[in-house]
């Protein structure tokens, strides 16, 4: 029998965290943005610099996008129907936890190599890399929609998700290193020069 492909697109999560989660998302990407053209207006040497910044903007804006959008539940839905027309279904848990790992080892080796590609880029820059890194490792661990880190991610501490303490923590470390990367180069430009 095959699979109906059973997906309509909705709010994704419709709560209060989810909303402070969207407008986080918001404002890390205009925060990026506006630290880019800083960095380019400052010294457009410091192309790599600058790029870094604007690529974590697109991807930030786009993430809170999908955030409501909920389209992670219409990758974990592609999956069910290519798991039981593929007749591995029965061994979905398995293949959860592979692709866990296998996002976790992504997301550990893709900080060092980051790292070592924006190496000349201050601490700053730095700071929101592993950030982002944290970010897009959480969402993708979500999009594979293990019910066990499902369950896990979906309790409460003091009435606050872990899903939110966790999506939130990344995207506010990119968020206050933006700000604090804009706020050193306003400093440095506005510092009268000394002879």
């Amino acid at each position: 029998m095959a699979e109906i492909f059973n997906w309509q697109p909705s709010i994704g999560d419709p709560t209060i965290g989810g909303w402070i989660t969207v407008a986080l998302y918001l404002l890390a990407g205009i925060s990026c943005w506006k630290t880019k053209g800083v960095v380019f207006r400052q010294d457009p040497n410091q192309q790599s610099d600058g790029s870094i910044w604007r690529a974590i903007s697109v991807v930030f804006f786009l993430l809170g996008i999908n955030k409501q959008l909920d389209l992670q539940s219409a990758m974990t839905e592609l999956g069910r129907v290519v798991a039981h027309s593929g007749g591995w279904y029965e061994m979905r848990r398995t293949v959860q936890v592979y692709f866990i790992i296998g996002i976790v080892a992504a997301c550990a080796a893709a900080v060092p190599a980051l790292l070592f590609w924006a190496r000349k880029s201050p601490r700053e820059t730095w700071l929101a890399l592993v950030g982002s890194t944290f970010v897009l490792g959480y969402v993708l661990i979500r999009a594979a929609s293990f019910h066990h880190f499902d369950h896990f991610l979906s309790s409460r501490l003091f009435g606050f998700k872990w899903l939110w303490f966790f999506e939130m923590t990344g995207i506010t470390i990119v968020l206050l290193a933006s700000e604090w990367r804009r706020a050193s180069l306003v400093y440095r430009m506005a510092r009268p020069i000394v002879r």
